[in-house]
């Protein structure tokens, strides 16, 4: 894995907006960055991304099957007591996931670390899934990478494949905060794909759902919502005033209630509760668990609810080094051991590898001036040179 400099395409930006990537800078700083790429060879990508998603996948899946059958598990979650059977319920239906992002520590030197699974509500979709594979092969064309370059990239074709899986030729509603720039486009993008996969599609404000006649979860046009992507975490959609009709409802939801077991930091120590010392998990613990002090006063702490680094801390030697501003914590924490991102000149880069249809499928890097990655934190493409 290297960090390699290369010429910007002089027209990105007015590509970017033209194919509605209309967020590619945010506050006036650059969000998409094309002034480096992250080189790969194929054995990093086969053997320290793609397989240990795969298998982390299942492992996840294990720890679903535990908890919905185990109250001390969805207590330690805080998922209120209210939405216990129907998070199960979704489980034992086998209801189906569209996607997810795995977090990575990796520098290429040594076994991928998981930091968090996005299981519920990743972005950064659109630009991995189209933006960045055009940007490849403009940079072939343009003699910037070798010609012989590839990427690790299908995320495209397996979310149309997974929307075929989920309800080909059904109507689908998305619902996120149409405010927001980022979400509206992932909407989009998530729309385009359901639609090349056969189903009806509807965008709409996550404030505009109601709830009308006969226990129906309805549309502006008060027609039924029957099938719902949700651009909204779950333990959200719990507080919303609709979230007490979510039991009875009909309608059914991706990402499926089973995901709010896993789009929760507390996934952490009870994975590695499951499985210690796997290569590709970090000591981590309940931050009340006396346990957690076998990690000394170095540790990163981390709300179980926590978006894009919001409160994270980093502690070395007791001292708090680094750390996100947020509202999050109130449901508590968890201490995971310390794996520093690797840096590359002055920026830390994260590595996302995502799911799709089941199956690993794409790449994603972003970097920060920080260790923390943010909302701001910027994007680069990748390529496999080897």
């Amino acid at each position: 894995m290297q960090r390699v400099t290369c010429l910007e395409r002089p027209d990105w930006r007015q590509q970017a907006e033209q194919t509605g990537f209309d967020f590619h800078t945010i506050n006036g700083e650059p969000y998409w960055d094309e002034s480096a790429y992250y080189a790969f060879t194929l054995e990093e990508i086969e053997r320290d991304i793609e397989a240990p998603t795969g298998e982390l996948d299942q492992m996840c899946r294990d720890l679903v099957a535990r908890a919905v059958s185990d109250e001390r598990i969805l207590r330690s979650l805080s998922i209120p007591q209210a939405y216990w059977d129907l998070v199960a319920a979704s489980w034992r239906r086998n209801d189906k996931s569209l996607y997810g992002r795995f977090d990575f520590c990796y520098g290429g030197d040594g076994p991928a670390k998981l930091l968090e699974y996005n299981a519920d509500t990743p972005t950064a979709v659109f630009e991995t899934a189209v933006f960045q594979w055009h940007s490849l092969e403009q940079a072939i064309d343009r003699q910037v990478i070798p010609a012989s370059s590839d990427q690790f990239n299908s995320l495209h074709e397996c979310l149309i494949e997974g929307w075929a899986a989920i309800g080909k030729g059904s109507r689908l509603h998305l619902a996120g905060a149409l405010d927001n720039a980022e979400d509206a486009g992932t909407l989009r993008y998530l729309e385009d794909t359901a639609r090349q996969a056969g189903l009806l599609t509807t965008i709409l404000d996550i404030e505009s759902i109601g709830y009308g006649a006969g226990g129906r979860f309805v549309d502006l046009d008060d027609d039924a919502m029957t099938l719902i992507f949700k651009l909204y975490p779950w333990e959200w959609m719990f507080r919303e005033p609709f979230g007490v009709h979510l039991p009875g409802a009909s309608a059914r939801f991706v990402e499926p209630p089973w995901k709010a077991i896993l789009s929760n930091k507390g996934i952490l120590p009870l994975l590695w509760a499951m499985f210690p010392r796997h290569p590709n998990l970090l000591p981590a613990y309940f931050d009340d668990d006396p346990k957690a002090n076998e990690l000394g006063s170095s540790f990163v702490s981390k709300p179980i609810f926590s978006r894009e680094g919001a409160n994270v801390e980093i502690v070395r030697d007791g001292q708090i080094e680094d750390k996100g501003s947020g509202q999050y914590g109130a449901e508590g924490h968890v201490r995971q051991a310390v794996s520093l991102l690797p840096r590359f000149g002055d920026s830390y880069a994260v590595v996302g590898s995502w799911i799709a249809a089941g199956r690993p499928c794409g790449l994603s890097v972003r970097e920060d001036a920080s260790p923390i990655t943010k909302n701001t934190s910027r994007f680069l493409p990748h390529a496999i040179v080897a």
